[in-house]
């Protein structure tokens, strides 16, 4: 199974669109991962045309996007458990709010998606896949544009697509 991981969009506006290296993905994806900060729900409609779409909200997302997604989301696909958060929050870095987000559950985690950070990251901690997919459509301070692949087969596995 192939999901397409993204966060971060920051799309307001229905004239907007999302990248073509990203599109081109998507046309291969069996699910769509959003991990906040969607800004509209035109980026929603945009992507369910390709796949199923799962996702939570961020902290700039407006009431449309809090009242469609939660603050945080755990889903079991093809056997993993993959907890999804935005990361927003104070007090720790983005990756331990987003670790910490998920240690309260009755169940292990496989892997943990979340953003806002728009920075990349992909590492295993205490042996959870911690994954940001960085952003699409906004880089701030990155070199590139960037979001991800998961792979579910016997392992989960995930690599970065970037792109200018």
């Amino acid at each position: 199974m192939k999901i397409i991981v993204l966060s971060d969009t920051h799309l307001s506006n229905e004239n907007q669109q999302l990248p073509f290296r990203l599109l081109q993905k998507l046309d291969q994806a069996d699910m769509i991962i959003h991990a906040g900060d969607w800004i509209s729900r035109h980026v929603l409609d945009m992507l369910q045309t390709y796949a199923p779409v799962k996702g939570v909200h961020g902290n700039v997302d407006g009431a449309e996007i809090i009242n469609t997604f939660p603050e945080k989301v755990l889903l079991t696909v093809h056997g993993f458990r993959i907890g999804i958060v935005h990361g927003h929050g104070s007090g720790k870095t983005t990756e331990r709010r987003a670790f910490d987000a998920f240690a309260d559950e009755d169940v292990d985690v496989d892997a943990i998606i979340f953003g806002h950070s728009h920075i990349p990251y992909l590492r295993y901690f205490k042996k959870v896949l911690m994954l940001n997919p960085g952003s699409p459509t906004d880089k701030r301070t990155q070199p590139y544009f960037s979001f991800a692949v998961l792979h579910l087969e016997e392992n989960i596995r995930a690599e970065f697509v970037f792109f200018e």
